[in-house]
């Protein structure tokens, strides 16, 4: 069986704006502009008992309530807030999914107790008593099915009881629960029993379902916000680590563990992350990949020490991480390596793989790349940047002849120049061309290489045929023209462009 933990913040608006504004003493509520009116979106618990609700229009609620305090409703403060305290339940379990009700999180906690001391009842203590360090009141509740653990959150006067929950829980419009309540059937332990053809028929397959899901027939898992990685360790701190170079001893051992683990398996890691867990709930997360599979626990720690270094700003352990982990999000299997006889090729390719590794890292992902043929006749798409980090496709750049020139320059222009020629016949080579106010006198030209379009794009003129020369000047400098569209088929006066220079 498994377990579920709903963390239901009801007052999650309200508790932040008290937050931020700790003497502010009379009760409060958010605001929202609906219908050219002012609509209370949230209240907090003090003016929830003094009758106020969510709903009522901001005159109704002053007229019963004078001294109600108001603000904007922000919505993207309360996710901001609500996301990183899901990042922050990643201490308790990897599977972290935000509440459908957009005012809570949902936490599978299957087989993660054992982690706490007292079960699951000293993991939901550890949870309330940090959720109360940040102001913020929580429901807190456990159930089999995420739904029944979300609905008992929501509604706590029902206990742990899922059939005491009223039959507002099953999340069905307002005309459905009018005739549930109209009927006498205010719980879900009044719907339980009777036939679901019947309710089906009457409220539909949604409602039936929803009610399988609270009742326990029905596990739908939850999605959770960061897929679990295949290796993960961990050090649990009983005294917060305030220095980073007691982190960088914590991080050393853990990486000699991930090594083992990989080991194990016959694995070899491609990206690493780590997580350093503060006593509040900031949560600050980095990650380092690698050229080749790597199981080297001292190259890890090395390019983890590159990355924090590289940070803009650097780590703020606050009053202290009392959690670190390192996780393994890819990896592919690593077979041991046989040396060869003369020695150095295994070498010189993880040297080589070590710099990568540490540039991308220092530098940034995107700024060390390498070329990678494109499979593509057209010029400008035959080759692209790849990370140098990532692992080529298996595919081979053309070989030129043996003692021949190069076929393509190693610099094209994005885009192509466009140039004034003088060619002897409408169709035929250049013998004169003007670019950036210099005319350059051909002598000698190769050609032409008649390239085609894709099919699909010619139309517009923008499919028209290249026809590509190979120029030397009188200054002995090699330039690559074409001529764009066929001279009187498919274009009356084509244009000439320079496209490339030869080393």
């Amino acid at each position: 069986m498994r377990r579920y933990l709903a963390l239901c913040l009801p007052w999650l608006a309200t508790d932040r704006r008290q937050r931020d504004h700790p003497g502010d003493a009379r009760p409060m509520a958010a605001i929202v502009k609906r219908n050219a009116a002012l609509v209370l979106a949230a209240v907090d618990r003090r003016a929830a008992d003094l009758g106020i609700r969510s709903g009522l229009t901001l005159a109704d609620a002053r007229a019963q309530l004078p001294e109600l305090a108001v603000f904007d409703l922000d919505r993207a403060g309360d996710q901001a807030l609500l996301a990183s305290l899901a990042d922050a339940c990643e201490r308790y379990t990897p599977m972290v999914a935000l509440d459908a009700h957009g005012d809570g999180l949902i936490l599978d906690i299957t087989g993660c107790d054992m982690a706490h001391a007292g079960g699951e009842a000293g993991l939901c203590d550890d949870l309330c008593r940090r959720l109360a360090r940040l102001g913020l009141t929580a429901n807190i509740a456990l159930a089999g099915t995420p739904d029944a653990a979300s609905a008992l959150g929501r509604y706590p006067a029902a206990g742990d009881d899922v059939l005491a929950l009223p039959v507002a829980a099953l999340d069905v419009e307002a005309e459905s629960l009018s005739a549930l309540r109209w009927a006498g059937l205010k719980r879900i332990g009044d719907v339980a029993p009777l036939p679901r053809p019947a309710l089906a028929a009457r409220f539909g397959a949604a409602m039936t379902a929803r009610l399988a899901r609270l009742l326990g027939e029905q596990d739908v898992r939850i999605v959770p916000r960061r897929q679990p990685p295949a290796i993960a360790v961990e050090s649990r701190l009983a005294d917060p680590i305030l220095h980073s170079a007691a982190a960088l001893q914590v991080i050393a051992g853990l990486s000699n563990r991930v090594m083992a683990d990989l080991a194990v398996q016959g694995l070899g890691g491609r990206r690493f992350e780590l997580a350093l867990f503060r006593t509040d709930h900031h949560v600050a997360r980095l990650a380092v990949d690698t050229a080749l599979p790597l199981r080297n626990a001292k190259a890890i720690v090395r390019l983890f020490v590159e990355r924090i270094d590289s940070l803009a700003d650097p780590l703020d352990p606050g009053f202290g991480y009392d959690l670190i982990r390192i996780a393994v999000p890819v990896a592919v299997p690593l077979a041991a390596l046989q040396l060869p006889l003369e020695g150095g090729a295994v070498a010189a390719e993880t040297g080589i793989a070590a710099l990568i590794d540490q540039l991308s890292t220092r530098m940034g992902r995107n700024s060390i790349t390498r070329a990678m043929p494109g499979d593509s006749h057209i010029p400008e798409q035959a080759a692209f940047d790849l990370p140098a980090i990532e692992t080529p496709p298996p595919m081979v750049w053309p070989v030129p002849e043996s003692g021949e020139p190069p076929l393509r320059p190693l610099y094209l222009f994005d885009p192509p120049q466009r140039v004034e020629v003088l060619a002897e016949v409408p169709d035929g080579p250049p013998r004169r061309f003007k670019w950036r106010a210099q005319i350059h006198e051909v002598l000698r030209h190769e050609g032409p290489e008649r390239i085609a379009a894709e099919w699909w794009r010619r139309r517009d003129g923008q499919g028209l045929t290249r026809d590509y020369y190979r120029v030397e000047d009188a200054r002995g400098r090699r330039y690559w023209l074409f001529r764009h569209g066929l001279y009187g088929r498919e274009k009356a006066h084509p244009n000439w462009y320079l496209h490339g220079l030869f080393a």
